[in-house]
């Protein structure tokens, strides 16, 4: 679950990055986000079921 959110952050950040140019700012939040998640994500591991 968080991996994914964490690939959605990382897309729509580079689709703002290299395609529209808009709100920096919002777009560098996002990519700081996504890399927060991953870490998390890496950090928690796989839950047992």
């Amino acid at each position: 679950m968080l991996l994914t959110i964490a690939i959605i952050l990382f897309i729509l950040w580079a689709l703002g990055f290299f395609a529209f140019h808009v709100a920096g700012g919002l777009i560098h939040l996002l990519l700081v986000i996504a890399v927060i998640v991953i870490i998390v994500h890496l950090i928690q591991g796989r839950r047992p079921l």
